[in-house]
Protein backbone atom coordinates (compact mmCIF):
# COMPACT_ATOMS: atom_id res chain seq x y z
CA UNK A 1 0.00 0.00 0.00
CA UNK A 2 2.74 2.56 0.90
CA UNK A 3 4.20 1.31 -2.65
CA UNK A 4 1.57 2.63 -4.09
CA UNK A 5 0.75 5.73 -2.58
CA UNK A 6 4.43 6.28 -3.05
CA UNK A 7 4.36 5.93 -6.78
CA UNK A 8 0.68 7.98 -7.08
CA UNK A 9 2.63 11.02 -5.33
CA UNK A 10 5.80 10.76 -7.45
CA UNK A 11 3.69 10.48 -10.55
CA UNK A 12 1.61 14.23 -9.35
CA UNK A 13 4.71 15.53 -8.50
CA UNK A 14 6.30 14.72 -11.65
CA UNK A 15 2.88 15.68 -13.83
CA UNK A 16 3.09 19.50 -11.61
CA UNK A 17 6.72 20.05 -11.94
CA UNK A 18 6.02 19.43 -15.67
CA UNK A 19 3.37 21.41 -16.05
CA UNK A 20 5.21 24.38 -14.19
CA UNK A 21 8.59 24.21 -15.64
CA UNK A 22 10.20 25.98 -18.38
CA UNK A 23 11.93 23.86 -21.29
CA UNK A 24 15.28 23.96 -21.77
CA UNK A 25 17.24 26.71 -21.32
CA UNK A 26 14.34 29.48 -22.49
CA UNK A 27 14.59 32.03 -25.04
CA UNK A 28 17.70 32.91 -26.59
CA UNK A 29 18.21 36.37 -28.39
CA UNK A 30 20.94 36.75 -31.04
CA UNK A 31 21.70 40.60 -31.91
CA UNK A 32 22.36 40.20 -35.66
CA UNK A 33 24.61 43.51 -37.13
CA UNK A 34 22.22 44.69 -40.12
CA UNK A 35 19.43 42.88 -39.37
CA UNK A 36 16.71 42.25 -37.20
CA UNK A 37 17.58 39.81 -34.17
CA UNK A 38 16.97 36.38 -33.62
CA UNK A 39 14.98 35.05 -31.01
CA UNK A 40 15.47 31.28 -30.68
CA UNK A 41 12.77 29.52 -28.46
CA UNK A 42 13.90 25.94 -26.86
CA UNK A 43 10.37 25.55 -25.84
CA UNK A 44 9.30 25.25 -29.74
CA UNK A 45 11.54 22.91 -30.58
CA UNK A 46 11.26 20.85 -28.31
CA UNK A 47 7.43 20.85 -27.72
CA UNK A 48 6.51 21.82 -31.53
CA UNK A 49 8.95 20.01 -33.57
CA UNK A 50 9.71 17.31 -30.72
CA UNK A 51 13.52 17.96 -30.61
CA UNK A 52 15.12 16.28 -28.43
CA UNK A 53 18.15 18.33 -26.32
CA UNK A 54 21.10 15.83 -27.59
CA UNK A 55 19.73 16.31 -31.38
CA UNK A 56 21.38 20.01 -31.09
CA UNK A 57 23.52 19.31 -28.17
CA UNK A 58 26.43 19.00 -28.07
CA UNK A 59 26.59 17.24 -31.81
CA UNK A 60 25.99 20.97 -33.74
CA UNK A 61 26.08 23.91 -30.57
CA UNK A 62 28.96 23.72 -28.15
CA UNK A 63 28.88 25.19 -25.06
CA UNK A 64 26.97 28.38 -25.21
CA UNK A 65 30.03 30.73 -24.12
CA UNK A 66 32.41 28.72 -26.46
CA UNK A 67 29.87 29.09 -29.00
CA UNK A 68 30.46 31.63 -32.29
CA UNK A 69 27.56 33.17 -33.97
CA UNK A 70 27.08 31.75 -37.37
CA UNK A 71 26.78 34.11 -40.67
CA UNK A 72 24.19 32.93 -43.30
CA UNK A 73 26.50 31.39 -45.33
CA UNK A 74 27.47 28.61 -42.72
CA UNK A 75 23.69 28.21 -42.77
CA UNK A 76 23.51 27.83 -46.23
CA UNK A 77 26.50 25.38 -46.13
CA UNK A 78 24.34 23.06 -43.13
CA UNK A 79 26.15 24.50 -40.40
CA UNK A 80 24.62 25.49 -37.06
CA UNK A 81 20.46 26.09 -37.49
CA UNK A 82 21.41 25.16 -41.23
CA UNK A 83 21.95 21.52 -40.34
CA UNK A 84 18.43 21.00 -40.18
CA UNK A 85 16.69 24.22 -41.71
CA UNK A 86 17.72 22.73 -45.11
CA UNK A 87 14.43 22.72 -46.53
CA UNK A 88 13.95 19.20 -46.15
CA UNK A 89 13.83 18.33 -42.36
CA UNK A 90 12.87 22.12 -41.74
CA UNK A 91 12.08 25.49 -43.28
CA UNK A 92 15.21 26.32 -45.11
CA UNK A 93 16.86 29.54 -44.08
CA UNK A 94 17.04 31.21 -47.78
CA UNK A 95 14.53 33.39 -48.66
CA UNK A 96 12.46 32.94 -45.10
CA UNK A 97 14.25 35.81 -43.42
CA UNK A 98 10.91 36.88 -41.38
CA UNK A 99 10.58 33.54 -39.66
CA UNK A 100 13.72 34.15 -37.75
CA UNK A 101 14.04 37.68 -38.06
CA UNK A 102 11.58 39.54 -36.10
Amino acid sequence: MKKALLGVAAACLLVTSAAWGKVGGGDITFSVKGADDVVYSHELHVTKARQKCSDCHYKIFKMAKLQQQATMADMQNGRSCGACHNGHKAFDVKANCIKCHK
